[in-house]
């Protein structure tokens, strides 16, 4: 009966061997067509291109949050220029803003091991935005090395990291949701709302109120076209910010159904980046519906 069980033994393990070295055997000697590798090829650049423009990609929508809103002085500060004190990095990582490990030297990573970075010190923010390391934010920066403008990339709101080397600073994960992010926060940073108020017919202290009632990863992407800032019950309107990963084959991929994932892409960067580009949807025009896309 032993002889019996090991001879089976034998036999099974002798089978998987064969097994598997047939399909290495028939793996190797696959090939793709010169068609196939064409296409693969296009497949990976497409989305090393996507990658690319999901991150850095501000669609010059710092002629907004710069050049309108100002929020690039209330970041360097006034000793550096702008006004107010200064966005330290403390500052920005209690907003939620992330920094890329990845994109830091390794002097400086190191230093922040050690301690040695003065995290209250918007110079050192001034300095990761030199090394392109904020997640979704862009500084622009004159020849003398002031900062000029800033603009904002799907990264802002759909990237986090995974906190290697301290809370807010590690290497990037593409596409989740940053629910630490205080977008209306940030954005009340700016010392000019006028832009805000003259869309909505309020004043700028109405719109400050607004986007600090919004809190930690949410957002009202319907605020510029209904001018509905809260609910019937009181509460915020701003909604969860949703992932940016997942979503193949799914159309109507939004909290509220908006549209498909391109129609979501084209919409955000337009109208909530503010972008410079053309965006069409006819049922904006329901003026019942949404009064301030209507005008």
């Amino acid at each position: 009966m032993n002889h019996r069980k090991v001879l089976v033994v034998l036999v099974t393990v002798l089978g998987c061997a064969l097994l598997f070295a047939q399909q290495k055997r028939t793996v190797s000697s696959f090939h793709l067509s010169r068609p196939d590798k064409a296409n693969l090829r296009n497949a990976v650049h497409m989305v090393n291109q996507g990658r690319q423009v999901f991150r850095f990609d501000t669609f010059e929508d710092q002629t907004f949050w710069g050049d309108a809103l100002k929020l690039h002085q209330a970041i360097e500060g006034k000793k550096f220029g702008g006004v107010g004190p200064g966005l330290s990095p403390k500052a920005a990582l209690s907003l939620g803003l992330k920094v890329d490990v990845d994109a830091l030297p390794a002097s400086l990573v190191e230093q922040l091991k050690q301690g040695q970075v003065n995290l209250d010190d918007p110079a050192v923010t001034l300095a990761l935005l030199k090394l392109d390391s904020v997640l979704g934010v862009t500084g622009f920066f004159k020849p003398d090395g002031s900062l000029q403008s800033v603009g904002i990339q799907c990264a802002l709101c759909h990237s986090t990291v995974d906190n290697s080397l301290t809370q807010g600073i590690g290497h990037r994960l593409d596409g989740w949701a940053n629910r630490d992010l205080n977008v209306g926060d940030i954005v009340s940073l700016a010392p000019d709302l006028q832009p805000f108020a003259d869309l909505l017919g309020v004043d700028q202290a109405a719109v400050r109120k607004v986007l600090q009632s919004w809190g930690p990863g949410h957002f009202d992407a319907e605020l510029i076209l209904d001018g509905k800032a809260f609910r019937p019950d009181g509460k915020t309107s701003a909604v969860l910010i949703p992932p940016a990963f997942g979503l193949a084959g799914v159309n109507l991929h939004t909290w509220t159904g908006w549209g498909s994932v391109t129609y979501w892409n084209a919409f955000v960067a337009n109208l909530e980046m503010h972008g410079k580009g053309n965006f069409f949807d006819s049922r904006l025009d329901n003026a019942a519906q949404f009064p301030i896309a209507a005008k």
